[in-house]
Order: structure tokens, then sequence, then C-alpha cells
């Protein structure tokens, strides 16, 4: 059976990824994040404590534990923050990736390293695994430097690009808008989204899929790891205010240019996913049963704490 090391398993996605492979037992697991282990259920698989930004740290744990492949979640991705700590975003969403692809050459490792739809300017989305990348932010160029890294590397790789990843997890640092969204019309609070904006919103169940087939099927080149659904940021909320009966009209449209935010955002991303569903047998829910899936979470979740 396969060892996969996760990074970020902490992080949304990374908790997903254990909870799959706890599910599945498909790979031994080895989780690693900064910190604590965050997840509830602490059996069945290595937890390793990793900063990323040590390199020596990361060279010990990879040694330890000998894993066949590394899915590389960790990293820094909120855009604005990103735009005002250059030099830190770059060390995370950079350097940590040379760290990674050494590792993985020296020691024969697939590495499958998540990537983003903000690497494009969003002038003709969506695009395919081909499409030339533009980069409006700091964000999407160190992705794209990342990228870059990972494709003139020497090891095996997959790069999975995905857009807007929601869901829920027992402890999370961090909402995602979905979960923002939920919250604030449930409180009746109004709301500004912007309505200029066209992404496929992924849920994190199916990201978490998509690594585990890059895995098993050993995985090699550029994927598209998204939702199959396009909608604005606004139709995003309604629809999200639609399935748990809230009122629309706490929802305020906006431009983005209203906004006044540090980094530029691209207008039309979105994926063409046929090669990920041709190749590699992803199967992305729709919006709607990906809603589902979080309102049956939610309500076990609320049956458990009773």
């Amino acid at each position: 059976m396969k060892t996969v090391l996760v990074t970020g398993s902490n992080g949304l996605l990374g908790q997903k990824l254990t909870q799959q492979l706890l599910i599945t037992k498909q790979f031994n697991l080895v989780a690693t994040s900064k910190g604590a282990n965050r997840y509830p259920v602490t059996a069945g698989y290595v937890y390793a404590e990793m900063d990323i930004l040590d390199a020596e740290q990361v060279k010990q744990v990879v040694e330890k534990y000998k894993p066949d492949a590394i899915i590389h979640t960790a990293a820094m991705t909120n855009v604005d923050t990103c735009e005002d700590q250059q030099e830190l975003a770059y060390r995370l969403n950079v350097d940590s990736v040379k760290t990674l692809t050494l590792l993985a050459e020296t020691y024969n490792i697939q590495l499958v390293h998540l990537s983003t739809d903000f690497i494009f300017d969003g002038a003709d989305g969506p695009y395919d695994e081909l499409a030339a990348p533009n980069p409006l932010s700091y964000y999407g160029r160190t992705k794209l430097a990342a990228e870059e890294v990972v494709k003139n590397s020497k090891c095996k790789w997959a790069i999975l690009r995905t857009i807007i990843v929601y869901g829920i997890m027992g402890d999370l640092s961090r909402s995602n808008i979905v979960l923002w969204a939920k919250g604030a019309l449930e409180k009746k609070e109004p709301i500004h989204v912007v309505n200029d904006q066209w992404r496929m919103p992924t849920l994190a169940e199916d990201l978490a899929d998509c690594c585990l087939l890059a895995v098993k099927k050993d995985a090699y080149g550029v994927y598209n790891a998204s939702g199959k659904d396009m909608m604005s940021i606004s139709e995003l909320v309604a629809k999200v205010a639609d399935f748990w009966h809230l009122d629309k009209s706490y929802i305020r449209e906006i431009s983005s240019a209203s906004l006044n935010q540090a980094a530029r955002r691209p207008v039309r991303t979105g994926f063409i996913l046929d090669k990920t569903i041709n190749d590699l047998g992803y199967a992305p829910h729709s919006f709607e049963e990906g809603l589902a899936i979080l309102d049956q979470q939610m309500e076990a979740r609320k049956r458990g704490s009773e």
C-alpha cells in the first residue's frame, strides 16, 4: 500500500483528505501541518508536526516516513494578504515547493501540487490546461512561479488547478464563501457581494477525490480540478440563500471596483474539465448537490452535539 504525505493537513482540503483516507483505507497517511493536529480523529494514521518553511524539518519528516507521494495543499491563499506580505507569500508558495521538489527528485516521490485559477487574468475563461497564464495579483504570480518550479523538476509530478473551495470540517481557522454567506444571512446581516466576477466553486470532497485519483493513477501533468457549474459570485450567494430558504433582500450587489481591494481579481475564470474527467475519472458534484452534502454534514454535527 502506498504511503501518502499531506502538507497543510489542518486546512479544509487537508482535513477532507484525512477523512477520505481513513474511510477508504486506500493509502497509509502521514498528515503534516504547522502546530498541533486539528483533526478530531487521531487513530489510523500518523500526524507529524511540520513547518513547510523549515527545509531541514521537512527533509527529516520525508526521510523518516518515506512517502510514495506528497500532496502539497499548504499555501498562503488570502489574495490581499499575499499582496501586502509579498516576502512571506513567496516563501510559503514558492520556496516550500522548491524544498519539496528536491526531496521528491531525491527519493523518487510523486508530487501532487495544488494550484489556482488566479494564474489567469480572467479575460477569456473558462480555461483548458494549455491556456496561457497571465496573473493579475502577487498571489497568482507566486502560484504560477510554483507551477514552473514543479514543471522544471525531474520528479514525477501532477498539478491540480482549482477554484473557490468550499466545505465544512470540525476545526477550521477560517471560513469560506458558502459558510460566510449562510452565517451572515441567518443573522439577517446585509452582505456586499460582487456581481462582475464569475467562478466554478469546488466542493472540498471533490477536490480531495481528485488528489487521491492523481496518486492512484500516477497522474503526470496539469489537470483542472474545480466544480462544474459557472456562476457569478452574486449568483453563488443567491443559490446559498435559496437552498437554506434565507432572505435574499440582505444581499447587496456591488461592482469589484467599489471594494478597493489590495489585489486585482480575474473577471471570468472557470475550467474545462474534460481531461480530468476522461483521464482520472474525476466526477464533480453540481453546486446544488454540494450544498446538500454540506447540509447533511451540518445536520449530523448538530445531532452529534445534542
